[in-house]
This record gives structure tokens, C-alpha cells and sequence, in this order.
């Protein structure tokens, strides 16, 4: 027998209410450094009654990763191959949204730096992560190689590896200083460039 319909929906929201302060507790202070005690503090429930939604810390780490991932890919239209400069100004209108999400943005590149190490929960999906998201670009670029608009000869997977990279870094240094970093308009002024050289 399924739950009843009401039932369904707080135990839904209650879900969502959990990912929202977890993302915010992961940001703020990594994930290893972060405790369920505290996430279910700032839920209202008990650490079993939390537990009861995310079995484990990973699990629940997992979700928010999840979460934050569908965002970025609604934002990028991964429902659709983007073709040459189209997929560049994409890139460049995600980091201006991401100036008004600081908290997803700390997430992201708090998560990704603990991750580097082999037995972080988060490491597989860092790297993964990186991976897709190059080949979606790398995918763009060369059907830009193929309809003429980007110059043959690109080393596209090379270019799309220093474009993710060029975004993280940006994303750091503003968040550490955020009043001197105009992170959008480095970024959209390095993708200007990187344009006009591969147009």
C-alpha cells in the first residue's frame, strides 16, 4: 500500500528541508568537519529522526551533490547538445548566476577540494563530474569544428580542461574576495577572447 498523498508531501518537503541545511553545513564547514548532529539540529529533528530520511553522512552528502548538479544542468540545458560559441556564452551565463549563489558555489569548491583525497565519499563524483562536464563542452566545440564556426585544428578537449579550470579558479578567488573579484566579467571576458581566437 502506498503512503497517503499528505503523508508523501511532508516527507518530501522534510527532504528538502534536510538537503537545504546539509548544503548549507557542507558549505560552511566541509563535509568532514560537518556532523549530523548539527544538520538535524537545524532541521528540528533528532539525529535518528534524520537518519531516518539519510541513512548515513554519505548518503546525505550524496543527495546535496546530487541536487546542486541538477540546478547547474537545468541552468546549462543538458537536455540539448550546444554548438560552438553557444556553448561558451552558456558557460559564461552560468557564472553570472552562480554571483547570486554564493552558498552552492561554496559547496561546490569546499566539497571539491576535500575530494582530491581517494577515500573522500565525494571523490568519485568530483571526478566524474569533471569528466562529463568536459566532454559536454568538448561535444560542443567540435560540432562548432564541424558547422565552421570554430577554426579546425582546436584541441577541444584540451580547450574545454583549461575553461573548467579557469571557472574554478575565478570561483575560488571570489570567494575569498569577493568586494575585488568581478568573477562574471573575468570569466565572460576570457570566453570574448578565447572566441576571437577560435572563431
Amino acid at each position: 500500500m502506498s503512503p497517503h498523498p499528505q503523508r508523501r508531501m511532508r516527507a518530501d518537503a522534510r527532504r528538502e528541508q534536510i538537503i537545504d541545511e546539509a548544503l548549507k553545513t557542507f558549505a560552511d564547514n566541509g563535509y568532514r568537519n560537518a556532523s549530523i548532529a548539527e544538520i538535524a539540529e537545524r532541521c528540528g529533528l533528532s539525529q535518528p529522526g534524520l537518519l531516518h530520511y539519510f541513512p548515513t553522512k554519505a548518503a546525505l552528502l550524496a543527495a546535496v551533490l546530487e541536487y546542486r548538479d541538477r540546478l547547474d544542468y537545468d541552468r546549462l540545458n543538458f537536455g540539448q547538445q550546444l554548438r560552438g560559441k553557444e556553448a561558451l556564452i552558456r558557460l559564461a551565463q552560468l557564472v553570472e548566476h552562480n554571483t547570486h549563489v554564493p552558498g552552492l558555489v561554496r559547496l561546490f569548491t569546499v566539497v571539491t577540494g576535500e575530494a582530491v583525497t581517494t577515500d573522500h565519499p565525494a571523490h568519485d563524483w568530483a571526478r566524474n563530474r569533471y569528466r562529463i562536464m568536459q566532454s559536454y563542452l568538448r561535444n560542443g566545440l567540435d560540432a562548432g569544428i564541424a558547422d565552421g564556426t570554430i577554426r579546425a585544428g582546436i584541441d577541444t578537449a584540451a580547450v574545454a580542461a583549461q575553461i573548467f579550470a579557469m571557472m574554478d579558479g575565478l570561483q575560488l578567488q571570489w570567494l575569498l574576495d569577493p568586494e575585488r573579484v568581478d568573477m562574471a566579467a573575468l570569466f565572460r571576458a576570457y570566453i570574448d577572447d578565447l572566441l576571437a581566437d577560435i572563431s
